[in-house]
């Protein structure tokens, strides 16, 4: 579909959030098979395994679940839910040369690190999932209450973004100069068919 790169996690359906109590994880070997087939089937895809292993096998499970990972093909390791900054730094060590991903999601079990702390531990990427809903979320629940409250959203107009700030934000004039650009379509009469 042209994607440039996609987690695959070894969580069993229903899957819970990295962060919650009682995971269940696939067998290592039956996940390693997806991430093989994954690399197989790929053009350009970066491949990221995932594993929630720490949390029920400990860091010994989760880095020899992510060792078999990156023997089938796996671009990147994805350790979730690691608790402390001596964790992140003991699973980089024991994965070392293989890509790491972090996940700094708010009020889970990661502690708050920077993305240059995160670097120092020995990770190339970093994610921050959910932050920006978080934030729209209480935006929105204040919007809501403002409306229910006056019936107007007149009082929240100075936390709005204006029409002219969006249409900057997204380059709405390179827009409507490529829509100028290109030819209408002239439907044939049923004369000319």
């Amino acid at each position: 579909a042209g994607a440039g790169a996609v987690h695959i996690e070894d969580q069993l359906l229903p899957k819970k959030c990295g962060h919650l109590n009682d995971k269940k994880l696939a067998d290592a070997r039956d996940m390693a098979a997806k991430v093989a087939a994954a690399a197989k089937a790929r053009r350009h895809l970066y491949l990221i395994a995932r594993t929630d292993a720490a949390a029920s096998e400990g860091l010994d499970g989760a880095v020899a679940r992510a060792k078999l990972y990156v023997e089938a093909g796996a671009d990147a390791i994805f350790p979730e839910a690691l608790t402390t900054a001596e964790m992140f730094r003991a699973f980089a060590e024991r994965m070392p040369g293989v890509p790491l991903l972090a996940n700094m999601t708010e009020f889970g079990r990661t502690p708050f690190f920077t993305a240059a702390e995160f670097e120092a531990m020995g990770y190339r990427l970093v994610i921050w999932p959910v932050s920006s809903l978080r934030v729209a979320n209480k935006a929105q629940e204040k919007l809501y209450a403002t409306l229910a409250r006056d019936g107007s959203t007149e009082a929240m107009v100075g936390e709005m973004q204006t029409r002219a700030e969006l249409y900057d934000m997204i380059g709405l004039k390179a827009f409507e100069a490529l829509d100028a650009s290109i030819v209408a379509t002239v439907v044939p009469s049923l004369a000319a068919e």
